[in-house]
């Protein structure tokens, strides 16, 4: 991964500073929210959201946002769904605030200029104003993501090593696509996530199946509202067990009925997962959307 430059350090002085995004800009200076679409290759970051002393994709878009509009300092992004340690990414959305004069400068050129300064590991696919109302998290309808596994260890494909778990036993998919029925739906989902002091647990699985994306390799598509931590990769570690015999296809079910950590659930190695897409609603429905999602849920989406 490329390195930054030495200069690339967030503001130290707390107080207000005007014309730094998140902050009071000079008066009269109208404001604009920017819609950024990217993508990112997870293996060399501490996940999304920014760490001290860790590299982070945050870290590195904020600070290259923060060169090419001329800001005062790194922008606040704000993310549709942040993604752990390995994770990666086709289909993420940020939205950021930023004085509308400085967009104005730098329109025709940042998505180029972007290119130049982030790791070859992220880019910026497209960036420009959002729709009136548009909240990168809050106004997402759903997000999906993959999950690929090689089962037939000689036809594992040494260049795609880094996003594909290599598993030691032959699954049945059927079985696997049986016992993710049971999860489909909207649910108290404790027994797949991490619990987090005041966050809710209930979410609405959409879809959860598996299918040969080519011979030996099976891949899950995972399609929710939302996430809570660690449960793609919790769900994912049980069907599993199920598909290699270990475990009866209700088994899942039945964790989720008694709603609390089983430590039997393996969860899935990072590396395989991906955010594929997030869906939003017509542009008038936005602002009503991210309303709606403010006062039903507050943990992480």
């Amino acid at each position: 991964m490329s390195q930054r430059p030495a200069t690339s350090r967030r503001p130290t002085n707390n107080s207000a500073r005007e014309g730094e995004p998140g902050r009071p800009s000079p008066a009269g200076l109208a404001s604009l929210r920017l819609r950024l679409d990217l993508s990112y290759d997870g293996s060399a970051f501490h996940g999304w959201a920014s760490q001290p002393g860790q590299p982070t994709v945050q870290q590195a878009v904020e600070e290259a946002l923060w060169r090419v509009l001329a800001l005062a300092g790194p922008p606040a992004l704000t993310v549709a769904g942040r993604t752990d340690a390995g994770v990666h990414a086709r289909g993420q959305v940020v939205h950021v605030d930023v004085p509308a004069e400085t967009w104005t400068t730098a329109a025709d050129s940042a998505a180029r200029r972007l290119a130049r300064l982030l790791p070859p590991e992220i880019r910026v696919r497209s960036i420009g104003p959002a729709p009136d109302g548009f909240d990168a998290r809050f106004s997402a309808i759903w997000r999906r993501y993959s999950y690929r596994v090689c089962d037939n260890p000689a036809l594992a494909d040494p260049l795609r090593r880094h996003d594909t778990l290599w598993y030691r036993h032959p699954l049945d998919l059927g079985s696997m696509n049986q016992a993710a029925k049971s999860c489909l739906g909207e649910h108290d989902f404790a027994a797949f996530c991490r619990h987090r002091e005041g966050a809710t647990t209930i979410r609405e699985l959409l879809r959860l199946d598996w299918t040969r994306a080519e011979p030996g390799v099976a891949v899950a598509t995972v399609i929710a509202d939302a996430f809570c931590h660690n449960m793609v990769r919790s769900l994912v570690g049980a069907l599993l067990s199920v598909g290699d015999g270990s475990r009866p296809p209700d088994w899942p079910g039945q964790l989720l009925t008694a709603r609390q950590r089983d430590p039997a659930v393996q969860v899935a190695p990072p590396h395989p997962l991906c955010l594929e897409e997030v869906g939003y609603p017509e542009p008038a429905e936005m602002a009503a959307r991210a309303i709606m999602t403010r006062r039903t849920r507050s943990s992480d989406l």
